[in-house]
């Protein structure tokens, strides 16, 4: 984690989860976080399950230059990201798995900008419709920033993150039941060699 904004909320989520898997929203209190506010988003479910924001800060506002709550979060990335996400959204709701990831920002005239992700689970008990809290902020922010929008957002390598898990990964890796399966704290990738019978030694 390389901007402020990105380690100031991890480290305020992983105190205030404790030994659960991720805190409540009712746990998150804005205030402790306000240095980093700007910079952070909550996403919740609507009545279709899908993610939308329920609340995004100034500077995150500003890479698109407009307002984007009620937004679908999704619908910001590109089409060769969006199954990604979708498999990263739905890891993060359903596992309770955290990640933080390197993300290209791209405007309309193809001008780029480096940014860090961040999305963290939050419990939800009932009815409750929060999900996830999260940053997203430029690592360094161009001139341009803030004046021509960002129209599309592509997903780069990513990690997963969570109370015994911190694991280096990349995109076509982000679907949980085919990518890693989680087991008492030890992860288990997919794939490899089948050891033949009347092979196996030791």
């Amino acid at each position: 984690m390389k901007h402020p904004s990105t380690r100031t909320v991890y480290d305020y989520w992983n105190e205030k989860r404790g030994n659960r898997p991720a805190p409540a929203r009712a746990d998150i209190d804005p205030a402790a976080i306000r240095h980093a506010l700007g910079d952070t988003f909550m996403l919740a479910a609507d009545f279709v399950d899908r993610l939308r924001f329920r609340l995004a800060g100034t500077r995150v506002c500003a890479l698109f230059c407009r307002e984007v709550k009620g937004e679908e979060f999704d619908a910001l990335w590109s089409e060769s990201s969006q199954k990604q996400i979708s498999d990263l959204l739905a890891v993060v709701k359903d596992e309770e798995i955290g990640a933080v990831a390197g993300v290209t920002g791209r405007a309309e005239d193809g001008a780029t900008v480096e940014l860090e992700f961040l999305i963290l689970p939050l419990a939800h008990i009932g009815h409750a419709r929060v999900r996830a809290l999260g940053v997203m902020t430029p690592l360094t922010a161009p001139f341009w920033l803030g004046e021509k929008p960002i129209v599309e957002l592509e997903l780069g390598a990513l990690r997963h993150i969570g109370a015994d898990i911190e694991v280096p990964t990349v995109p076509e890796f982000t679907r949980a039941v085919e990518a890693v399966r989680l087991r008492h704290g030890f992860v288990v990738y997919s794939g490899g060699l089948e050891v033949p019978p009347g092979k196996r030694t030791g």
